[in-house]
């Protein structure tokens, strides 16, 4: 299985890799990205790569859903034209093909079709999840395919993400191949979340229009009800995930969640590559959205943002004590059970504060509200999302808590380092690739791990930090320096994905 390097990443200054592959078309077909619509760490996934792709001189361009939270003014967001999708059933879907530009250089297609786009969430709502989801994103992975037919943009790859579009590699396989201009179009499928497959009935497989052959085991079949992303995992011609231990880490029975079997055997197709931070957005030196900027050199307006912050959420203004930060999806994925078991305990023991921004499980939510109320100017909730106040709390905070049981990569452990606040996670996928353990004999590291997922190790780590800050606050320095030198750009990633999808043109080759 080819994975990329450990990602202790190269120091500022050090050559960048460079690859002399020829310059590739690349479409990138995906539920999520920034800042048009975003659940998670996918959307800023999906903005940064083809925007990199581009400053290397690659043909990089996304397909998007148009979503009816969309500001259509706000992003320049103009209708191109009509097309037709055919699906499964013989069913004509028209949609309107719309167009924008990402950050003044990317082109973005956006389907319009409101019988299934036009609603309050992405995935879900206040109900549950739309119980229709299989037939929303089958129609999304087959419209990019009449997209590149009707604008005569025939890519090189089609670069597909997690569950929503994992049909793409199907129809590139199964639709008009003989006949297509897609014909040697090649596939790459990036698994963000082995946690979420998309598993539905088995009442949306003849809207999907494939052969009844290919409702299988080792195809769609999972227990009688089809699986989006197990379909994905054998079209595609070559397999990413989102880090080096990930990777490791899925082909295995426990970390693949059902997968690991159809995962191993093409375990020679799946690359582990580091995500990248963009920089762009994330540096605490040119972030507009902060109320002061700072840098390694001078960290004077790390403090003027905590006092910014702790007055936003309504905390005790106390320089002396360090303040946790959190900023998620309130999933079990994310460790917050563990949180739950511990904080009370850890609040009465320890002189910290704890400011947390996310929405998500309603139960979370309603905790987190409480926990506030029972310690006011020591705890601060915001539920929902807001990008200026993530900002904030990434550059005011002093450490960050992420506890995830399992964490494919993770972006906010990079961002916080970026911004001088040092990391608490557990060491599982990403999050042990990228945080480097603070060594008290050395005050080396750039953060505080743990490895049991319980709650009596994730107080500890705690306890370890905030003993730091009192007892060592030389060595938070330190390690606010080191972390703060951490190079995570995407520059770096982005040669391993051009290896990868010249992988995958040459396997589409040998198959044709």
């Amino acid at each position: 299985m080819p994975i990329s390097p450990r990602a202790r990443s190269p120091r500022p200054g050090a050559p960048r890799k460079r690859t002399t592959a020829p310059k590739r078309k690349v479409l990138f077909v995906a539920s999520e990205c920034a800042p048009y619509a975003k659940v998670g760490g996918l959307a800023d996934v999906v903005a940064a790569l083809p925007k990199t792709l581009r400053r290397m001189g690659h043909d990089a361009r996304i397909v998007l859903p148009l979503y009816a939270s969309m500001d259509r003014t706000q992003y320049g967001i103009r209708f191109l034209r009509s097309a037709c999708v055919h699906m499964g059933k013989g069913e004509e879907q028209w949609i309107g093909v719309h167009g924008a530009s990402l950050d003044g250089g990317v082109p973005v297609w956006f389907v319009e079709y409101d019988r299934f786009f036009g609603r309050p969430g992405l995935y879900d709502d206040a109900g549950g999840e739309y119980g229709d989801n299989a037939f929303r994103f089958a129609l999304l992975s087959k419209a990019a395919l009449q997209i590149c037919k009707d604008s005569g943009f025939i890519p090189d790859v089609m670069h597909a993400h997690d569950w929503p579009t994992a049909l793409v590699p199907v129809f590139l396989k199964t639709w008009d191949r003989v006949l297509s201009p897609l014909s040697a179009t090649a596939s790459v499928l990036t698994i963000h979340n082995i946690g979420y497959q998309g598993v539905y009935h088995a009442s949306a497989f003849p809207y999907i229009g494939v052969g009844g052959e290919h409702f299988a085991p080792d195809r769609f079949e999972d227990h009688g009800k089809i699986n989006l992303l197990k379909a994905g995992i054998f079209f595609a011609d070559a397999l990413t995930t989102v880090s080096p231990g990930h990777a490791r880490e899925i082909v295995e029975p426990v970390g693949g969640m059902g997968l690991a079997p159809r995962l191993d055997a093409r375990r020679a197709d799946l690359t582990g590559i580091l995500n990248g931070a963009d920089y762009d957005h994330w540096n605490p030196e040119t972030d507009p959205l902060i109320p002061a900027r700072y840098s390694a050199r001078d960290l004077s307006g790390k403090g003027a943002c905590k006092a910014a912050l702790q007055r936003r959420m309504g905390l005790a203004e106390r320089p002396d004590w360090p303040l946790f930060g959190i900023v998620s999806r309130f999933a079990p994925q994310k460790g917050f059970g563990l949180l739950v078991e511990c904080l009370q305990a850890a609040l009465g023991q320890m002189a910290f504060q704890l400011a947390v921004l996310g929405t998500g499980d309603p139960w979370m939510e309603n905790y987190f509200g409480g926990l506030a109320a029972a310690w006011p100017g020591r705890v601060a909730c915001h539920v929902g999302f807001s990008n200026e106040l993530s900002h904030w709390i990434e550059a005011g905070s002093d450490f960050f808590l992420m506890p995830s049981l399992y964490e494919p990569c993770g972006l906010n452990q990079m961002y916080s380092m970026k911004y001088a606040t040092l990391p608490v996670v557990r060491a599982t996928g990403g999050l042990d690739d990228t945080v480097e353990n603070y060594d008290e004999a050395t005050d080396g590291g750039t953060g505080f791990k743990f490895w049991q997922p319980t709650a009596s190790a994730l107080q500890n780590t705690i306890g370890w930090a905030v003993s730091t800050w009192f007892d060592r606050p030389r060595h938070i320095a330190r390690l606010r320096r080191n972390a703060m030198r951490e190079d995570f750009s995407w520059e770096h990633a982005v040669a391993e994905y051009v290896n990868v999808y010249e992988r995958a043109i040459a396997a589409r080759r040998l198959s044709a």
